[in-house]
């Protein structure tokens, strides 16, 4: 486990909910420093197996030497397929510890964080041909507008995405300090705070994490075995919205659909009625865990 690349958040809660068994298959999606992944084979017995997903070649850095374990470096929008490839069609239970990492934001040429100076990029997969900088300098004002509201909640969007707009006309917008002088003056209320907003519009546009989630979603629901689990961790409104939707509906959009003779579909049971989120003394450990929910739901 790399506690440096990412310290595991609500690491006991997310393993108790995936109550392992020590023959079962088990997917983390999220591999990142390992963290939960090492815990996972703790609980896992011989012939017991697990397979990690990450498609940040960074995090590949931390594969563990066990050879229970198969990474997969793919983006988890593909769980099906990959799955597949490597002849599994049914697992027991999958583990998505969703946003940045701590190794991502804290990696200057990253370009994740505000904190430091650096091309403009938020791309989670290197080799991903849209970074934060295409959609800086390319984007229309009203779809910036759009992704500035939509993604990052913030409140002038439109007259931050005129700005934005109207800049670029003298230069192209290449760097964090840049892009920064531009914001300075629209920011309103807490500048961390709205900062930290503008900043997860772009990376969630830049990555389309939204999109990349639903397809997870519906994949999960296909590949888990009857009474698999599943653990999700998130970290925003946004995906906590569709996480809660998807375990209580089977869809993004949270609609009761039901059969030709009127059965309400519901493909999961939802363990957790309320998120469960980190206890005191994990706060006092690891700030970052502050905005963490998780929540857990059961294959039918």
């Amino acid at each position: 486990m790399n506690t440096d690349y990412h310290l595991p958040v609500l690491l006991e809660e997310s393993i108790q909910g995936l109550d392992i068994q020590p023959q079962g298959i088990y997917v983390d999606v999220t591999f990142g420093g390992g963290g939960h992944s090492s815990e996972i084979l703790k609980a896992l017995g011989r012939d017991g197996r697990l397979i990690g997903f990450d498609q940040d070649a960074d995090a590949l850095q931390n594969v563990l030497d066990d050879d229970r374990l198969t990474i997969q470096p793919h983006n988890f929008r593909y769980l099906k397929k990959y799955l597949r490839l490597d002849g599994i069609t049914q697992v027991n239970g999958i583990l998505a510890d969703l946003g940045v990492s701590s190794f991502q934001i804290n990696t200057p040429e990253r370009g994740f964080s505000f904190r430091f100076d650096a091309d403009l990029d938020m791309r989670m997969d290197k080799k991903g041909k849209k970074d934060a900088a295409s959609i800086i300098n390319k984007y229309r004002v009203e779809d910036l507008q759009a992704v500035l509201g939509r993604y990052g909640e913030v409140r002038n969007a439109k007259s931050l995405a005129q700005a934005i707009v109207e800049a670029r006309r003298k230069a192209p917008i290449k760097t964090t300090a840049k892009f920064l002088d531009i914001i300075g003056p629209w920011i309103r209320g807490d500048r961390n705070r709205y900062l930290a907003q503008v900043f997860q519009a772009l990376r969630i546009e830049v990555n389309d994490e939204m999109g990349a989630l639903e397809d997870f979603f519906k994949d999960a629901i296909d590949v888990l075995a009857p009474g698999g689990k599943l653990v999700v961790i998130s970290y925003h409104s946004l995906e906590d919205r569709m996480t809660k939707n998807f375990m209580k509906t089977g869809n993004a959009e949270g609609k009761v659909e039901k059969d030709f003779y009127g059965h309400i579909h519901r493909p999961l049971k939802v363990i957790t009625k309320k998120p469960v989120y980190p206890s005191e003394e994990e706060l006092a450990k690891n700030t970052r865990a502050r905005s963490a929910k998780l929540r857990i739901a059961e294959k039918k």
